[in-house]
Formats: structure tokens, sequence, C-alpha cells
């Protein structure tokens, strides 16, 4: 009941008073309630909502002014401000709305450039405690993944662990983006996370596999000529938005020099086995070994101990992904330990011979020589097939 009747022509703009008040309201009073039923016809108006709308759609469009679209002068291009006040160009017509799956060391790394190039950057994780680095770098940060795809940014890019993918992309809400989303994962191997994707995510989604070949230590400065591979798994080439907003993600690299290079995702990962795992499988077991810097280094050696570093600051998590999610990972191993029996099978044969020389003289020694040779003729040189 209204406690308040002289004040039901006001509130009454959308038809007769239930309770015939109007018919008692003095005539200026019904002006004044025609006149607010005239405004609110006005400007009331029919706004068609995709299901993927966020529950808030309608506030925030009614709160928040749109200021009309414009584009920069010919030749010109808007200078952005970025977190740390360092001017950066900013084109217009390739800014993104992108998120970050992921805020851990790998996805602020990413964030930065792309804050600094102007675009909008969201990113979500589990823990509450990057609210204020990602405050500090001018990226709005959701701990929950739901809000995080209500608010349908045009991107979004896997930071998450390789072990931890599957686990991440199986339960994220696809349903609360934007029905053709670009999806890119950013992970050091590519066939499983392309098979996972195509698997899992609704095909109105567009699905770009990416490796940035470098991290925040081998990137922390330039990123001119680092390599940087995609590979276009699935683009709505029908749709010329989507294509264009695939490129302008693709330039974000291209812009900061990186070395782009076009390959399969199944190429990716054969090639990567023969570089990236044996360069991990190297610097950890020398970093196993513990070695120091000496005053005699030779530019070899300290190459070596920056090998250590870069490999032995990524988690062993990282290391064992690239064990267990490539199918050539382990054929690269074992051909690595037969490398090593070989080597280390010449080195102590010839330390044999030489002693067998001082015992027994030169001719044992040559004896000696002349019978492994035969063997090795024979098959017999390979260390796998030395009897033991």
């Amino acid at each position: 009941p209204n406690p308040h009747p002289s004040f039901a022509p006001q509130s009454s703009g959308y038809g007769a008073g239930s309770s015939g008040r109007t018919n008692q309201v003095a005539p200026a009073g019904k002006a004044k309630a025609q006149k607010l039923k005239a405004k609110a016809k006005a400007h009331n108006k029919v706004v068609y909502l995709d299901a993927a709308q966020p529950f808030d759609y309608e506030s925030k469009s009614s709160s928040v002014p749109t200021a009309p679209s414009r584009q920069p002068p010919a030749g010109k291009a808007e200078v952005a401000r970025t977190s740390d006040q360092a001017p950066v160009e900013a084109d217009y017509g390739s800014r993104l709305k992108i998120g970050i799956v992921g805020f851990g060391t790998f996805g602020q790394f990413l964030a930065r450039r792309m804050v600094r190039q102007g675009h909008q950057v969201l990113a979500t994780s589990r823990s509450p405690k990057y609210h204020s680095v990602a405050e500090s770098m001018g990226v709005s940060y959701f701990q929950s993944v739901d809000d995080f795809a209500e608010e349908h940014p045009d991107v979004v890019v896997l930071c998450t662990s390789i072990l931890s993918t599957e686990t991440v992309v199986s339960n994220f809400p696809f349903l609360r983006l934007k029905r053709n989303t670009l999806l890119v994962d950013v992970l050091s191997v590519k066939e499983f996370p392309k098979k996972l994707l195509l698997r899992t995510v609704p095909e109105e989604f567009d699905i770009l596999c990416t490796h940035p070949m470098f991290g925040p230590d081998s990137g922390k400065g330039s990123w001119q000529t680092l390599p940087f591979m995609y590979d276009q798994v699935r683009i709505n080439t029908i749709s010329e938005t989507n294509q264009i907003r695939c490129d302008n993600f693709l330039r974000i690299f291209d812009r900061e020099g990186c070395r782009m290079i076009p390959m399969t995702c199944e190429e990716h990962d054969r090639q990567a086995a023969s570089t990236q795992f044996i360069t991990h499988t190297v610097g950890r077991m020398l970093g196993d070994m513990a070695l120091e810097s000496t005053q005699i280094n030779t530019k070899g050696y300290d190459s070596l101990l920056n090998l250590i570093e870069n490999t032995c600051n990524d988690s062993f998590e990282l290391y064992y992904g690239l064990f267990m999610y490539n199918q050539n990972a382990t054929e690269t191993l074992e051909a690595m330990e037969r490398s090593f029996d070989r080597t280390k099978k010449r080195l102590f044969d010839q330390l044999h011979n030489k002693v067998r020389e001082q015992l027994f003289g030169e001719e044992e020694g040559l004896t000696n020589t002349s019978t492994r040779q035969q063997q090795q003729q024979q098959g017999y040189g390979n260390s796998q097939s030395i009897p033991k």
C-alpha cells in the first residue's frame, strides 16, 4: 500500500493507477504525471541481450557513458601511458581486450608488454596475493574465473603450467565468454595443448597455439630477434574480424621485434626435443654438479654457468612437463645416454691402452688396438652390443 497517495501520479508511468487515486489529483499534478510519463517513454528502448551477457550488463550500460568512437589522425597514433609512465605508441585498430589465465611469473611477464602497447589486460588466478601486483601493472585482477569470463575478453591466453593445463581447461567456464573468443596457449609443448583444446573448447572458438621461445630471464630486456613460434590451429577465416583479431594478437610480438615462425605443433615438438629439452637436461645435470665460478673462467665455462642459471631458475615441474608431454623427449634422452656411454668408452679405452703399453710393452698395446678395431668392424663398437 502506498502511504503517500499524493505521490501516486509521479510514481506511476506505466498506465492508470490500480486504486484510481489519479482521479483525485489536482490538474497541475495530473499534468506533471503525464509529462513524466512522456519523458520515460522517450527514453525507453528495447535492448536485445545475448545469452552470454553478464548479469549486470544493463546496469553497467546505463551507468557508464559511452564516448563516441574516434580514429587517430592520419599518420599518427595516440600516445598511451603505462603503469611506469613510459610513453608507448598505441594503434587504435589493433587494441585488444586480453585475458590471462594464470598470473604467475610468465603471465606477469607477458602482461607487462601487453599493457605497454596499450592493450586492456585482465587476469585471473586462484591466489589472492596477485591483487596488488596486478594493480601496480594496470591489470584488472579477478580471483573468480566466472567474473573474469563475464568481462568478455577478445582473447584468452592460457599461462598455466603444463601439468595443470588439462585441469584448468576442463573446468573453465567457456560458455560465459563470447562465443567467438580467441583461445591462445603459450605452453612449451604444442601437440598436447592442440589436441586438448580441439577436444574441449566449443567449436565456435578460435584456437591459436604459440610458444614464445624465451622467458622472464632470457627476455627481461629486448625481445629483438627472439623466436616466437605459432600455429593457427582453428581460425574462422570466413569472418574477417576473427582473422584480424588473430593478426593483431600476433602483432604484439612482431612489434617487439620477435622472429615470427609459423610452424605446426607436431614439427615444433620434434624440433624442441632436440633443442629445448636437451638444453634443459644439460643445464640441470650441470646444476646438480654445483659448479662455481673461478678466477680463470673461459668464455665457454661462463656460457655453461649462464645455462645453469637460465634452466635451473625454471621449476622442475616445467622440465618434467617438457619430458612428459613431448613424445619425442624419451628418444632424445636415450640418445643422450648412448652418446655419453660412447664418449666415456673412448676415454677409458684409450686410457687402458696407454696403461697396457706401459705394463706389457708397445707390441701388446698395438695388438689390443688391432683387436678393438676388428671388433668395431664386426659390430661390437657400439656400446649397446658390447658384452658386459
